[in-house]
């Protein structure tokens, strides 16, 4: 359920410069006795986003961890608590790490599109040719066709490969599901919006790219699991959406994956939380709150 508030429902707002409409859905609502939706989403770029950044060799290292042992730690912590997870990974990854991805979704998870190698082109032929890399590396490896993505693309893109939704910030334009449009309306895309608050990147790896070492801050896991709990309760009153986005060589540390387990024990506690990957929730929302007519 959605209480009643004050935000305008149904408003398509325009942020100038960026070419983007946002039409932010009317009476919101999910399934009789879901409270909230909460989607465990991880990053898996290994050491791609640190390379493109020229990062020194021991942050590429670092990176690395996730392929190696970041992505198995969580695959054994969402076994356990028996919830599935969205995976968004570069079509690269599955050249350096299929037997982590292939685990992924033979266990269940949604494996999702993250760009070819952790960057969209600016090169419209360029640009589309990196995201059929990507979606053909990702359902060769997966015998599936992604249907998310996590990324830059252009929606006339992203509508011409059959993707449902995307799932980033867009300048956090609602704390529910919402549309976004670009080319005049003729593009659009369902957003699953997630906030920098839930994104671990900015505990544990704030400030870090081209930073000094006095600029890296690495956050105390109990103060983040305090963050995300508080954060969680009132997403919850209120009947909001709680996108949680992870990178496995950051939270796959086993002292942050026992914060993420702490933190799903404690929504386990609460009724009416759906754990679901973004493809459920997206389907859901496509088919009890279409998309603007062009």
């Amino acid at each position: 359920m959605m209480p009643s508030s004050s935000r305008a429902d149904d408003v398509v707002e325009k942020i100038s410069g960026e070419g983007y409409h946002y039409h932010l859905i009317k009476n919101f609502k999910y399934p009789k006795g879901i409270r909230i939706a909460v989607n465990f989403t991880f990053d898996f770029d290994s050491m791609l986003k640190l390379r493109l950044s020229n990062e020194p060799i021991m942050e590429l290292t670092e990176g690395e961890f996730g392929g190696r042992v970041g992505i198995w730690n969580a695959l054994d912590l969402f076994d356990r608590q028996n919830i599935k997870f969205t995976l968004f990974t570069p079509g690269r990854i599955c050249e350096l790490y299929p037997d982590a991805v292939r685990e992924a979704q033979k266990r269940g998870h949604e494996i999702a599109n993250h760009t070819w190698e952790h960057r969209v082109p600016k090169e419209p032929e360029l640009e589309r040719d990196h995201l059929r890399k990507a979606t053909d590396a990702l359902e060769k490896l997966c015998g599936k066709k992604p249907v998310g993505t996590r990324s830059n693309h252009k929606i006339s893109s992203l509508n011409a490969e059959g993707y449902l939704y995307d799932s980033q910030r867009f300048k956090d334009s609602d704390e529910i599901p919402y549309y976004v449009l670009q080319d005049g309306g003729q593009s659009c895309i369902l957003n699953l919006p997630f906030h920098l608050v839930t994104d671990d990147a900015m505990y544990f790896r704030f400030g870090w790219q081209g930073a000094t070492n006095a600029g890296n801050r690495l956050a105390d896991p109990e103060h983040v699991y305090q963050i995300l709990t508080s954060a969680f309760r009132q997403y919850y009153k209120m009947g909001k959406y709680f996108n949680v986005c992870c990178h496995p060589y950051i939270s796959g540390r086993s002292m942050r994956i026992a914060v993420l387990e702490r933190l799903i024990v404690d929504m386990k506690k609460m009724p009416g939380v759906w754990f679901c990957t973004c493809e459920e929730l997206a389907r859901y929302c496509l088919e009890n709150f279409p998309a603007p007519t062009k």
